[in-house]
Formats: structure tokens, C-alpha cells, sequence
């Protein structure tokens, strides 16, 4: 029997083992099939505090990791949890081990869920080349305009979506941007009225009705130089000069695995809370983006973390 298991990899998830390993709790994380969570996707990191020169995302993840089996966190790598239930007091877990290909399970009294989102992109073939890491890698395409918007200053981007979240990221990018260009694929922003009003009456924004993406170009460097746009209605395709794409298009919480336990979820499939990161599940806890649709920020992950190891802890003295 062990005392807590930690389902996920990237901030909220290893912030959540350091606070739990220095407990003197033994936590047992899991890193699924991508280690690291959505920073292996990022470049640069220039807002996460302690880096004033910034950080590579891999690089930073991979310092979390350090730190948290330096205090005696066990990290099954390559590991992915298919199910997850209650018996009795205590959780019953199971995953697949992907280097050794073989099923197994084992028993934890508390749990911490930091399995994040996932962003959606277009499913194009070449998002791969801007979204896998190593050496031949792409950039230019991105869903985190807080995270990436600082590296676009003074050159035109695009902002892909119609809700508020697109409104949102495309009013935040005119801070570096020199053009923001909003591309929806209706003729009308869905986004909520207050939203879309204070998108289309940004000097720095254009929206571009009716149209979709359909490929990118990259310059000798792999930066992103342009992308393909197709129309909706007709096919008609045409080229748009622009750095850097943003993607508004949502994201989608990573809780498929959890849906015959018993949690409580919102309406887009987020885990919900009731008390800092207390589930309505008594020893069942979630962190960071897997319950935040809002902030959806490494800082705040790793927050919510901490939050998630402090509440199993108390969790486990009451238990005695």
C-alpha cells in the first residue's frame, strides 16, 4: 500500500511530488507516454520566476523532475494509467508500461490527478513538425499567447478561432504584434458580444472571415514565414504573410481514463473542485490545467500542486 500517486508529469504534477517526497510520503508519479507535459512543447519560457534569462521548456521540466526524486519521489516513466478506482478506503490504479509492455496495478490511499489539456490544433500534417521536439523541429505555431506573445513584436501573426478565448489572445497580441490577423471559419465571431465588440474595433485586428488554414510555410531557419488559407465556402486558397500562428480553437482535458470513477465534472470534461483541489471523491485530488480552464499557466500549475500535496497530506493525518 502506498500513500500517494501522482498521475502526470508536468508542473502540477511534480510540483505536487516535491511538496509530497519532502512529507516523507513516497509518491509514486506516473508520467504517461510524453513526459513533461505541454512545456516539452515550448521553447523558450521567460515567465516562470527564477529564470531571468529564461528557460528551455524540456530543460525546465527536466529540473522538476531532478528536484523531485532528489526528496525520494519514484518515477515510473513511460507508464499511463487506463483506470483508476475506488476500493474501499484506499484506490486501486492501473497502467500500461510502455518500455517493459506489460499491465499492472497497485494500491494507493490518495491520489493527485495533473493530467493537464491538451490544446486542439487543425490536425494538419505538419503540425507535428512544429509540435515534436528535437533538431529538425519547426517553430512558429502555438496555443499560449501569455506564453509565446513576447516573441512576436513587430511582426504580423494570426489568431485562429471565433470564440472569446480567440478575442482574447488576438486583443493581447496587439501588445507585441504588429498585425493581428483573426481567422474564423464562419462570417460572424461566436465569442460573446463584449468580446468580439472589443476584437473588431482593435485598430491592430483583421478578421478574416470565412476561412480556415490549410498549410504553413517555413523560411531556411524553420521559423514560420506564411500559411495557406482556404475558404470555406468555395476551396478558393490564398497566402497570408504572418510569423507566428496562435491557435484558439480550445483544449481538451486529458480525463478520458476517469470517467467510470465517480468525479464530478464541468460541462467541457474538466475535473471539478470544491475545496482548493479536493474532488468530490474523499482522497481524490486534481491540479493544474486538468481542472483550470482559465489561467492554463506553469505558475499556476505549479501552484495548484503544491495546493493538491498539502490537502493529501492533511488527508492521510486524519486518516491516522
Amino acid at each position: 500500500m502506498h500513500q500517494v500517486a501522482i498521475i502526470g508529469s508536468g508542473p502540477a504534477g511534480y510540483t505536487a511530488a516535491i511538496y509530497a517526497a519532502r512529507a516523507n510520503l513516497v509518491p509514486v508519479l506516473f508520467t504517461g507516454k510524453e513526459a513533461g507535459g505541454q512545456l516539452t512543447t515550448t521553447t523558450d519560457v521567460e515567465n516562470f520566476p527564477g529564470f531571468p534569462e529564461g528557460i528551455m521548456g524540456p530543460e525546465l521540466m527536466v529540473r522538476f523532475e531532478q528536484q523531485a526524486t532528489r526528496f525520494g519521489t519514484e518515477v515510473k516513466q513511460g507508464c499511463i494509467v487506463t483506470k483508476v478506482e475506488k476500493t474501499g478506503s484506499h484506490f486501486t490504479l492501473h497502467w500500461y508500461d510502455l518500455y517493459q509492455d506489460k499491465n499492472e496495478q497497485a494500491e494507493f490511499k490518495t491520489v493527485i490527478i495533473a493530467t493537464g489539456a491538451s490544446a486542439r490544433y487543425l490536425g494538419l500534417p505538419q503540425d507535428k513538425e512544429f509540435l515534436t521536439d528535437g533538431p529538425n523541429r519547426k517553430h512558429g505555431l502555438t496555443a499560449c499567447a501569455t506564453c509565446d506573445g513576447a516573441f512576436y513584436k513587430n511582426v504580423p501573426v494570426a489568431v485562429v478561432g471565433g470564440g472569446d478565448t480567440a478575442c482574447e489572445e488576438a486583443n493581447f497580441l496587439t501588445k507585441f504584434a504588429s498585425k493581428v490577423y483573426l481567422i474564423h471559419r464562419r462570417g460572424e465571431l461566436r465569442a460573446s458580444k463584449i468580446m468580439a465588440e472589443r476584437a473588431l474595433k482593435n485598430p491592430k485586428i483583421e478578421p478574416v472571415w470565412h476561412q480556415t488554414l490549410g498549410g504553413y510555410f517555413t523560411d531556411a531557419k524553420n521559423k514560420m514565414e506564411a500559411v495557406t488559407l482556404v475558404d470555406t465556402r468555395d476551396g478558393k486558397q490564398a497566402k497570408l504573410d504572418v510569423k507566428g500562428v496562435f491557435m484558439a480553437i480550445g483544449h481538451t482535458p486529458n480525463t478520458a481514463f476517469l470517467k467510470d470513477t465517480g468525479l464530478t465534472f464541468d460541462e467541457n470534461g474538466y475535473i471539478e473542485v470544491e475545496n482548493g483541489c479536493t474532488t468530490n471523491i474523499p482522497g481524490l485530488f486534481a491540479a493544474g490545467d486538468v481542472r483550470d480552464h482559465r489561467y492554463r499557466q506553469a505558475i499556476t500549475a505549479a501552484g495548484m500542486g503544491c495546493m493538491a500535496a498539502l490537502e493529501a497530506e492533511h488527508y492521510l493525518t486524519a486518516l491516522g
